[in-house]
Formats: structure tokens, sequence, C-alpha cells
């Protein structure tokens, strides 16, 4: 098996970004980590081909966790390849499939009112893409410590960005994904975005249980692969 990064090149705001969602490959199926924003399947499509790999091949998708970046996108991969099996927490899978409100959605409109005026604008958009997100629901719901992908996988719970966000691990190759419980900065793994985090105590205890696996490989999602 092995894991690489598809790099989406994108711009947010008039400025040039980056996301790098992971593809993993084992015994000739496809496992996509994350979706990127809304609309952004052709962009992953390319990169899955620049890279050799054919969409006829796609297995799997599994959500880190329910923020617009990562699964902006998933209900247009569901449509577009309706075989693809669909894996999340048990925490973050109703937020997904639109049995509750986002716990993102209830943090933004709760924080709009404490918002300068320059600010509100962002926070009203920002609650206007959280709100015309489609929901999809999830086929596999999974725990911390749990091995999926035919026992190469680790669910690693890592609660602090949102209270369901989950890491992976891959003891075989020493990686790690991410998602938003490490981001890439300077060559080295910090908190992503500690301003979003839902707890951010929560979040630094996850860096640490991720730091603690001492994989070579960390694949993260904003700020890219991480080798140490």
């Amino acid at each position: 098996m092995k894991i690489i990064e598809l790099p989406i090149e994108f711009e947010f705001h008039g400025q040039k970004n980056y996301i790098y969602p992971s593809l993993i490959i084992l015994n000739h199926e496809l496992t996509l980590v994350d979706t990127g924003y809304t609309n952004f399947l052709p962009l992953i499509e390319n990169q899955m081909m620049k890279s050799g790999y054919g969409m006829k091949d796609l297995k799997n998708i599994i959500i880190t966790h329910y923020d617009d970046d990562y699964i902006g996108s998933l209900y247009e991969f569901k449509e577009k390849y309706p075989w693809v099996h669909l894996i999340a927490s048990e925490t973050e899978s109703p937020f997904i499939s639109g049995e509750k409100k986002s716990e993102r959605l209830v943090q933004a409109e709760e924080r709009l009112e404490t918002l300068s005026n320059e600010e509100k604008e962002f926070g009203k958009w920002f609650i206007r893409q959280l709100e015309s997100l489609k929901h999809v629901p999830i086929d596999e719901k999974v725990h911390d410590g749990e091995l999926i992908l035919e026992n190469t996988c680790k669910v690693v719970a890592t609660p602090g960005h949102t209270s369901g966000h989950i890491s992976l691990y891959f003891p075989s190759i020493q990686s790690v994904i991410t998602g938003d419980a490490a981001v890439n900065e300077n060559h080295s793994l910090v908190i992503a975005n500690p301003h979003f985090c839902l707890d951010i105590v929560k979040a630094e205890q996850s860096l640490t249980k991720i730091k603690k696996l001492k994989a070579k490989h960390y694949y993260c999602y904003h700020g890219g692969k991480l080798t140490l």
C-alpha cells in the first residue's frame, strides 16, 4: 500500500492557496481522504488522473471532519460515483448527513454578533457557505482504535478542531493523515486555525497524541506532507 498527496491549487479571496487531500492505494483500490470545497470534484479528479489513477478504482471516501473545505464536494462525488463507500466518525456523521445542525454552523452563528462591522461580512458569507453544503448519508461510522481498510489503517480520535475529528494511522508505512489535527507550518506540526477550534485544550492533546505515534510521514491537508 502507499499514500500520495493531491496538491490542489485554487484562489481564495484573491490569493493563491493549496490543499492536499490524500489518496490511499491498497490492492489497486483507491480511498480518497476529504474532498475539498464545493465544486472541487474536477480539480481532484484531474490530480488523481495525473498521478496515474482512474476514477473507476475509487472505492472509499473517508471524511476526517465536518468543515466546508473538507466535505464541500462530497455530495458531488457520491452523485457521480454512487458506488463509493463513505466513512466518517460516529460523532461527525449526523452533521454530514444533516440529521443534526453542524457544530461549525452553530459556532459561526454564535460568533457573528461579536464581530466588527468589517468582519461581519465575512461571517455572513461563511454562514451562507455552511448552509449551502449538501448533506450525504454516511455508510460506515467508525470509532477510536478501530481498524479499517483491511486492517491497514487505525482510526485515531483527535477531537478539538471539531468534537468527532479523526486522523488515520498506518503502522506498516509509519504514516499519519492528520486532517485538521495538525498542519505543516515551517516544517513543524502545529494546531490548525486555533481560533476555529471548538475545544483548544483537546486540540492540543490531539496534536500531542499524533506526535507520539512517531510516524515518519505526516500527510497534512494544509501545508502538505511532512517527513521527519
